[in-house]
């Protein structure tokens, strides 16, 4: 897809309908698919979802001590001070890392800090698609993959080949995608993969007579990106299956492609240990909640050992729970933040709330910066995004615009214990209307790779200064409040 540029703009998109979409919509569209486009702008109409009141969620008291899980469940309360003893000596920082924590504990007691975890950063397409093929081949029982576009074309067919050949060979493969991200996805490319005996599950399908629920939420959307191997390794992140991603976001690797089309720049994490029990549960309770097909009987939860030494805490959010637990875990990191906060991020639409949390965070000495994209597949989302650089860059918020990709990324490092990655999105739409799921990791370590990674995305962008932005032209302002309106729905 084209993508913006300085100089012209990109046709405005339906993002209530698309989050991303990687391809253009081809011209041979048919007339039903346009009636269910207009029809969700419709149904979005309809009413108005509201975020979480984050300053009183976090006035909660919060424990005396932080608890851990391992491999065989609860970890005991004095073994969890001897661990936080041992991560504050190896931190060298006593306050900062105790205090996120039990903040990150506090946030969301649904979902347990699990100990034991081995993570390996995967940046951009190549790399992701590599170590996700390997991990399906050598997968023995079971394949559990939720996906909000799985395409048509070279790496979808290469994933739908790979699948069926593991179903053939005795591992059962369970499929969600989403009906509205993979509108340009032909319907006999998943009547195939049902034909060899997976079970596949279209996420609120656009046509109301298809689904099994009673409500026709169409505006509500499978944005996750999970991969689940033998109930052993997770992937989780922004990339989905598509061509768009398999360049990766070099120079060299986008002139592959197109001289005119850069390569797009993403994010994804595979997970090995104990958590990854966590999100296996929620892929299985979103197939519940789908009313999918009976599963075949697979051993989904198997004992699970130690792996490395990470802390990752899996948190999936659905349209459907008024506590928005990712907006609220991320709004709690950046309000206690005293040293730093790096935020990289494609779709930057921000609510009062985490407008408010930035601002302040910078205006209270924390370095606070962003990389966002300067091109994007969402003309709307945007330009709303850079209606707000001016209070941001007043209050002292540094912002980097990348160059040369897409950038797709949707990651966060706060004080150097605290990370985040995932499929959510810095806007409305992924913290009221989308299934969303992220991990928070706590712990040094990891957060030095996130922070090598972002200061390589840091030497590929531009800064934004506030003075030069204050001159750009009448056009561009027409356009940022043109899309400021839309804000809630794009």
């Amino acid at each position: 897809m084209a993508p913006y540029r300085k100089g012209f703009a990109m046709a405005p998109r339906s993002r209530a309908l698309m989050t991303e979409s990687p391809l253009p919509l081809r011209r041979a569209a048919s007339a039903w698919r346009r009636v269910a486009v207009a029809a969700c702008w419709l149904l979005a109409a309809a009413g108005c979802a509201s975020l979480p009141d984050a300053a009183r969620e976090m006035q909660t008291p919060h424990p005396q001590a932080v608890q851990f899980e391992g491999a065989r469940g609860p970890v005991s309360a004095g073994t969890s001070a001897a661990i936080v003893e041992g991560l504050e000596r190896a931190s060298g920082d006593s306050d900062i890392l105790q205090k996120h924590l039990a903040f990150e504990q506090a946030i969301n007691l649904g979902s347990p800090l699990v100990l034991g975890n081995r993570l390996v950063l995967l940046q951009d397409g190549p790399a992701t698609y590599r170590a996700m093929f390997a991990a399906m081949r050598a997968a023995e029982d079971h394949i559990n993959l939720e996906t909000y576009i799985f395409e048509d074309d070279d790496i979808g067919r290469q994933f739908a080949d790979l699948l069926l050949e593991r179903q053939a060979a005795g591992v059962q493969v369970n499929l969600i995608y989403d009906s509205v991200g993979c509108l340009n996805t032909p319907k006999e490319f998943f009547e195939r993969l049902r034909a060899g005996g997976i079970r596949v599950l279209e996420f609120n399908p656009v046509n109301p007579l298809a689904g099994k629920k009673k409500e026709w939420l169409l505006n509500n959307r499978d944005h996750r990106k999970l991969l689940v191997v033998d109930g052993r390794v997770a992937f989780i992140g922004g990339i989905n299956i598509s061509d768009t991603y398999s360049s990766g976001s070099s120079m060299r690797s986008a002139r592959k492609k197109s001289a005119q089309t850069p390569g797009w720049r993403d994010t994804h994490l595979q997970i090995e240990g104990p958590v990854v029990a966590e999100f296996q549960k929620l892929f299985l309770d979103t197939w519940s909640k789908q009313k999918g097909p009976a599963l075949a009987k697979k051993n989904y939860f198997p004992p699970l050992d130690k792996q490395g030494d990470e802390i990752v805490r899996a948190i999936g959010s659905t349209a459907d729970d008024p506590d928005s637990p990712i907006y609220l875990t991320l709004l709690s990191a950046i309000e206690h933040a005293e040293l730093q906060v790096h935020i990289t991020n494609a779709y930057f639409a921000p609510d009062p709330q985490l407008l408010k949390a930035l601002t302040d965070a910078a205006q209270r000495g924390v370095e606070v910066k962003l990389i966002l994209p300067s091109h994007t597949d969402s003309w709307a989302v945007f330009h709303a995004g850079r209606s707000h650089y001016s209070k941001l860059l007043r209050a002292g918020v540094k912002i980097h615009e990348r160059r040369g990709a897409v950038m797709h990324s949707k990651t966060a490092s706060i004080d150097g214990v605290w990370s985040t990655i995932g499929s959510t999105n810095l806007d409305w739409r992924s913290f009221l209307h989308n299934d969303e799921v992220n991990a928070v990791i706590l712990g040094r370590d990891f957060s030095r790779q996130m922070d090598a990674m972002f200061a390589r995305d840091l030497a590929e962008s531009d800064v934004i200064d506030l003075e030069r932005w204050e001159r750009r032209s009448p056009l561009l302002r027409l356009k940022e409040g043109a899309a400021r309106l839309a804000e809630y729905w794009l």
